[in-house]
């Protein structure tokens, strides 16, 4: 038979090897080709072959050196070395799952009434605005004044301010000297001159005062 039929197989003391023709097994025949790793090839019994419930190899329940190699069982081929094995019985422990039996459960809510009486503590704040528009000099702190905290509420205020600003002084002193200049000036005096008339209409001259 070809590669392509080859099954694995695991002996009991770990031996690893594989179907040469997995016909054998699913035949009526009694014995199976089975070539291990070191090229060593027997003929096993069938019923010392367990398929695993993956289906991933087969378990033989004999040992390598169970297995004697030369023997004849019966219909020899050709090219193939027979052997005649020496059976012995293996117990193979398996676990499986199974429900024995179920249970139905059912949860029922009761209610009940109880008074519970525990004192509550409330808090209430009464907040009172208190005008007070008066200047201060900076930042007031926050106070007590018994069970009342008192927040300052500060706002600041232009203030536009007029005064009188001695800007300078004019300090005016008095000197007085005496001071002589003699100078030339022209007065004029003015004389008066009367003169009388007499009947023959000769003046009769007078000298008159000076002013």
């Amino acid at each position: 038979m070809g590669d392509s039929n080859r099954t694995a197989v695991m002996s009991k003391d770990g031996a690893r090897g594989t179907l040469v023709d997995a016909a054998p097994v699913e035949s009526d025949t009694t014995h199976a080709l089975v070539e291990f790793e070191t090229g060593q090839r027997v003929l096993v019994p069938l019923d010392a072959l367990t398929l695993q419930a993956d289906g991933s190899y087969y378990y033989l329940a004999l040992r390598q050196d169970e297995l004697v190699q030369g023997q004849s069982i019966g219909t020899q081929h050709p090219d193939e070395p027979l052997v005649l094995p020496v059976i012995a019985e293996s117990v193979i422990v398996q676990k499986h799952t199974r429900i024995t039996g179920r249970v139905w459960i059912r949860k029922a809510v009761h209610e009940r009434e109880e008074l519970v009486d525990e004192p509550l503590l409330r808090r209430t704040v009464h907040v009172e605005r208190v005008p007070m528009n008066r200047v201060v000099e900076g930042e007031l702190p926050v106070r007590y004044d018994g069970d009342t905290m008192i927040i300052p509420v500060l706002e600041e205020v232009l203030v536009v301010e007029k005064r009188l600003m001695l800007k300078e002084e004019l300090h005016i002193t008095q000197q007085q000297e005496e001071l002589r200049q003699p100078q030339r000036i022209v007065l004029r005096t003015e004389d008066i001159t009367v003169e009388r008339l007499m009947p023959n209409d000769q003046p009769i001259t007078e000298p008159a005062e000076q002013a």
